[in-house]
């Protein structure tokens, strides 16, 4: 039941929140690695860890002149080996044998899994944790009282409205910095995701990179001729052999035969962890390149808005886009994820017509211009959730 519990603590990293609750200040992709991947990660964690899913994580057997609980304690701290397989018969198991000469394969990775799942949870999450400090909560606070079931009820709508298109307009070409920051963790994002891969195959020994094309490899190969590459990578059965002084004073090597049931786990969680970071660094990179044709591109930025939203006046795109820049443009894609698309047309069509007839230059907001919009953050609660 403690597991469960656990793991339901976990949960809050993809529950579904109304958007009442929280604005929305990032994309799928964002979300993809600091709440889906990091939960994945903890949840991994949590699981090799629970002794009372698998029994002991390593138990050993000998000749019985050790005893068991110290032979189980030095393997388990130190490492155990297997020999190269080479199919040959009479084994008892893939990567045993007598012939100590051969080149010994050391795992010594086991004791660590824990640390790392938990660590490379805490990487993805970081870039979120980067934005979230950057962003200030600002759409939060410029959209407050226009998200959910709230937005848009009787005569504040009007007036909300007209707020939020004044300070639109008065804050144009401010925005830079927020657009560069977002980028910046974007591509953090991309960076961290490949960085995982090459250091997950650095501490697997060099095995992570080719790891899930050799078990798709092994799937389609004769039954008879072929070598699970997870036992290979995380074998079952290994050996560990203990040195002690014997009672003339010479050492002696004691062979143990060690069962590692929480390599049933972690073949299987790494597997599935080579999927899902060769998934998430394609998302992650063709992002990248999204964002980076938004940057570049104006006729990127005019594509974008007239797919999502429809103008009362045909030259409200391009006013938009020619008198708006990038930091702009992304405050503006972010609204719309926390305003209704009715509304939010109703907004850009306003903002639209008053850059055309180029009324009320733009300038610098007044305290009280910015009360609606940037109300005292004090009224509101802390944020706690991630």
């Amino acid at each position: 039941m403690a597991v469960f519990g656990l793991a339901s603590a976990v949960a809050g990293f993809v529950k579904v929140r109304y958007l009442i609750d929280k604005a929305v200040i990032d994309n799928m992709v964002f979300r993809m690695h600091y709440r889906i991947t990091s939960a994945i990660m903890f949840l991994a964690c949590i699981l090799v860890t629970a002794n009372n899913l698998i029994g002991d994580p390593i138990s050993c057997i000998s000749d019985g002149a050790v005893p068991a609980h110290v032979l189980n304690t030095y393997c388990w701290i130190t490492y155990t080996f297997t020999l190269p397989y080479s199919g040959a018969k009479g084994v008892a198991h893939p990567g045993l044998g007598n012939d100590y000469e051969e080149e010994k394969r050391i795992h010594s990775y086991y004791q660590w899994v824990p640390f790392m799942l938990f660590f490379q949870g805490l990487l993805f999450y970081i870039p979120h944790w980067i934005w979230k400090n950057w962003e200030e909560g600002k759409v939060r606070m410029i959209s407050d009282g226009m998200r959910g079931t709230t937005a848009i009820i009787a005569d504040d709508k009007t007036n909300r409205q007209n707020r939020l298109v004044q300070y639109l307009y008065d804050t144009l070409h401010m925005h830079n910095t927020y657009s560069f920051g977002y980028f910046f963790c974007e591509v953090l994002n991309f960076v961290n995701v490949v960085g995982n891969i090459f250091f997950l195959d650095a501490f697997l020994g060099g095995a992570f990179l080719s790891y899930g094309t050799d078990v798709v490899r092994f799937s389609n190969m004769n039954q008879e001729q072929r070598t699970d590459p997870m036992i290979e990578v995380f074998p079952r059965i290994t050996k560990c052999t203990f040195h002690k002084y014997g009672a003339s004073g010479t050492i002696q090597k004691h062979d143990a035969l060690c069962v590692l049931a929480l390599n049933i786990l972690n073949e299987k969680i790494f597997i599935f962890l080579w999927f899902w970071f060769i998934i998430l660094s394609v998302v992650s990179g063709l992002a990248i390149v999204y964002s980076a044709a938004v940057i570049l591109l104006p006729s990127t930025r005019e594509t974008i808005l007239k797919r999502r939203f429809r103008f009362g006046s045909p030259n409200g795109v391009e006013a938009l886009v020619k008198r708006t820049q990038v930091g702009d443009f992304l405050l503006l894609h972010l609204l719309g994820q926390n305003i209704s698309l009715r509304v939010y047309g109703e907004v850009l069509d306003e903002l639209s017509r008053r850059l055309i007839l180029g009324c009320n230059p733009p300038s610098a907001p007044s305290t009280l211009e910015m009360a609606p919009i940037y109300p005292d953050i004090d009224k509101f609660a802390k944020e706690t959730e991630t």
